[in-house]
């Protein structure tokens, strides 16, 4: 299999796998890969600038299918949109797609954060809370329990803004799904007409399906259902990104492009 694959296509699949029998061995030690390596948003006291690459090489620990379905159709899609391109019209377009979903899901999540962070500074010492989230914090020991001690220690009432906080600050992104989402965008105004199996039964064109999981994911986005931890933002980025990049190459280079 990995031999008929194309190079850039087969060096990331290899890398998400890398990364994800990473996580998990390094789990049952007590290192959490996810939290360092998946993407918080910019002003989180957690983010790293090197989060904005590692984040779509990492994948849930917790939910084997997360990794499965992004992988499945990276390989179906990107491989075939990598023979047309080239390795490095390919490489830049999932990079782009990956960096579009970063950009979106922290726009709204930044903005957040400050709101958040100006309600709190009315209600403790919010500078100081985050130099020990920052500095004194150990991500891979008893996350949860350090930060109670720290507040129950600080006399620190735990408000449902302190807990949104924590929850946003704390909360990673991971996943390549940035960036299938954009290969996916590609490939339905490329092909639009080529039918998929939905569900393995159902026939259905790539133009609708897309459109289709687009909008949910815009609806999804904005609705918040209660426990649904998927970063919906981030799939309508690099959807959003990996159109504009084939509409512009496809407007400059009709002759040479699919």
């Amino acid at each position: 299999m990995f031999q008929n694959l194309p190079q850039v296509t087969k060096n990331i699949l290899l890398l998400n796998i890398a990364f994800f029998v990473a996580s998990l061995i390094l789990k049952y030690q007590g290192i959490n890969l996810e939290m360092t390596l998946g993407a918080h948003y910019v002003n989180s006291p957690f983010f790293e600038p090197y989060q904005l690459v590692t984040h779509f090489f990492m994948h849930s620990t917790s939910n084997f299918l997360h990794i499965f379905f992004n992988m499945w159709l990276f390989v179906m899609l990107g491989a075939y949109l990598e023979n047309l391109w080239g390795a490095k019209r390919f490489f830049i377009f999932y990079l782009i797609s990956a960096m579009g979903s970063f950009a979106l899901y922290n726009m709204i999540g930044f903005m957040d954060i400050m709101q958040l962070k100006r309600e709190l500074a009315s209600q403790m010492n919010l500078e100081q809370f985050n130099y020990f989230l920052e500095n004194k914090l150990n991500v891979n020991n008893g996350l949860i329990d350090n930060i109670n001690a720290y507040l129950t220690d600080n006399q620190i009432m735990v408000t449902p803004t302190l807990e949104s906080y924590l929850t946003k600050s704390l909360t990673p992104m991971v996943g390549a799904s940035g960036g299938v989402f954009g290969i996916m965008t590609a490939f339905a105004i490329l092909f639009p007409n080529t039918e998929f199996r939905l569900y393995f039964a159902i026939p259905i064109k790539a133009k609708y399906l897309v459109t289709g999981y687009f909008f949910l994911e815009l609806y999804l986005a904005f609705q918040n259902p209660e426990g649904d931890n998927v970063a919906h933002l981030a799939h309508v980025g690099g959807a959003i990104a990996g159109a504009i990049m084939v509409l512009l190459w496809r407007k400059n280079d009709r002759s040479n492009f699919w």
